[in-house]
C-alpha cells in the first residue's frame, strides 16, 4: 500500500469531489421516490399552522432537517464549516462535522470551532469507529470539547475503507467500542454509516449496547465508494468500481429500523423537504442533507445556503400540509402508498407495516 497523504490533501479531495465529482450511486435510488402521500383536499388548516419543531440528540430543532456531515480538517473547511453552522444556528436546524480525525490525530482545528456563531445550534461531531478503537476515551471527549459538540457520531464505513488508498481493513472491536463510548462519553453517542445504510441487525445490536440515536446514512445519494475508487489505483479502483452500488437504500434502511425506538437521522441522497417528508414518515426523526448544502455554499456562498434551508423547511411544511399533518409526530403516523421495491424491506409486524395501504 502507499504511504499515507496527508490528512488534509484527501479532506481536500473529499470536497472537490462532492461538489461537482461523478460520486452518485449509478444504477440505485434512496427509494424515497417508492413512498407516496395520500394527499389530503381539505386539509382545515394553514401552511402557518405546522408546528416542525422536534427533539433529537438532547436539542429541541425548529425543523427536522441537518446539515449533515461532510468536511473539515482542511483550510477550506474553515469557510464552509463557520457558514454552514451560522445557517444552522438562524433556523435552528441541526449540523454536522465531517470526520474529525484530523483534529483528533493531528491536532488540526481548520474547520472544527463554529461555537462562536452557532451558540444553540445542534452540533454533531464524527469519527470512525476504528479510530475510536485506538483512541483513549479521554482523547475523544478532549477532541469533542474542543468542538463544543452536543453528541459525537461513531461512522462505521467499512466499504469506504477497503476502497481508500489510505484505508483500513481491520475492522474488529466496533461493538466493544461504541459500548465503551455510550458507557464513558459525556455526550450522547450516535451510530452512522457512511453511504452504505444500517440494516434491522445492526440497529438491534447497538440498542443493546445503549445507543439511542443512529443515522442511516443509506445508499442511492453519494456514494463514499465511488469517492475513494476516483482516488485509487490499480487493485482498488478496480473494487471500487465492482462495489460502487453497494449498500442499503436510506429508505429501506429507515423501515429495516422500524419499532427499535431508535431515533432517526435519514441521510443518504436526501436532497430535498419532500425527501425530508417522507423519510419522517417511515419512521425518521430527521432527515439530514449533505452534498446539497456543499454544492449551494459552492455556488452561492452562505446566501446560496440560506435560500436552499429556507426553500427545504417549506418543502416539509407543505409536504405535511397536504397530508393533512399537523406535526412531525403526525407525520411519523402518515397512511403510505410503498411499491414493492421498498415493501420488501419493511419487518412484518412493524409499527410501519400497518401503515401501508394495501
Amino acid at each position: 500500500m502507499k504511504d499515507r497523504p496527508a490528512i488534509s490533501s484527501r479532506k481536500a479531495d473529499h470536497i472537490d469531489l462532492c461538489i461537482d465529482g461523478d460520486v452518485d450511486f449509478r444504477n440505485k435510488t434512496n427509494l424515497l421516490d417508492a413512498v407516496e402521500f395520500v394527499h389530503d383536499a381539505l386539509p382545515e388548516m394553514a401552511v402557518a399552522d405546522v408546528d416542525l419543531t422536534v427533539d433529537f440528540a438532547g436539542k429541541t430543532l425548529r425543523a427536522p432537517v441537518v446539515m449533515a456531515a461532510m468536511t473539515g480538517g482542511v483550510d477550506r473547511a474553515e469557510t464552509i464549516n463557520r457558514d454552514l453552522a451560522t445557517v444552522a444556528e438562524e433556523f435552528g436546524i441541526g449540523f454536522a462535522f465531517g470526520s474529525q480525525r484530523p483534529l483528533l490525530s493531528n491536532g488540526i482545528v481548520d474547520g472544527y470551532r463554529v461555537r462562536d456563531v452557532a451558540p444553540n445550534a445542534l452540533l454533531l461531531g464524527n469519527i470512525g469507529v476504528v479510530q475510536a478503537r485506538e483512541a483513549t476515551t479521554a482523547s475523544l471527549t478532549e477532541m469533542t470539547t474542543i468542538s463544543g459538540v452536543d453528541a459525537l457520531c461513531v461512522h462505521l464505513n467499512p466499504a469506504m475503507e477497503v476502497v481508500q488508498p489510505e484505508g483500513d481493513n481491520d475492522f474488529t472491536g466496533g461493538l466493544a467500542t461504541i459500548e465503551r463510548l455510550v458507557q464513558e462519553m459525556p455526550i450522547p453517542v450516535i451510530v452512522k454509516e457512511t453511504g452504505c445504510g444500517l440494516s434491522r441487525s445492526v440497529g438491534e445490536r447497538v440498542k443493546t449496547l445503549g445507543v439511542q440515536f443512529v443515522d442511516t446514512s443509506g445508499s442511492g445519494g453519494t456514494s463514499w465508494v465511488a469517492v475513494e475508487a476516483q482516488r485509487a489505483e490499480g487493485l482498488q479502483q478496480h473494487l471500487g468500481n465492482t462495489f460502487w452500488d453497494w449498500g442499503i437504500p436510506t429508505g429501506a434502511s429507515i423501515a429495516q429500523l422500524s419499532g427499535l425506538e431508535l431515533g432517526v437521522c435519514a441521510t443518504g441522497g436526501v436532497s430535498n423537504g419532500l425527501m425530508v417528508a417522507k423519510a419522517i414518515a417511515l419512521g425518521a426523526t430527521v432527515g439530514g442533507i449533505a452534498r446539497p448544502f456543499l454544492q449551494a455554499h459552492a455556488s452561492g456562498g452562505i446566501d446560496g445556503v440560506r435560500a436552499m434551508a429556507e426553500r427545504v423547511i417549506d418543502e416539509i411544511r407543505i409536504a405535511a400540509l397536504l397530508s393533512g399533518c399537523r406535526s412531525v409526530g403526525e407525520l411519523q403516523q402518515a397512511p403510505l402508498v410503498v411499491d414493492p421495491r421498498l415493501q420488501r424491506w419493511i419487518p412484518k409486524g412493524s409499527p410501519l407495516a400497518e401503515r401501508i395501504l394495501r
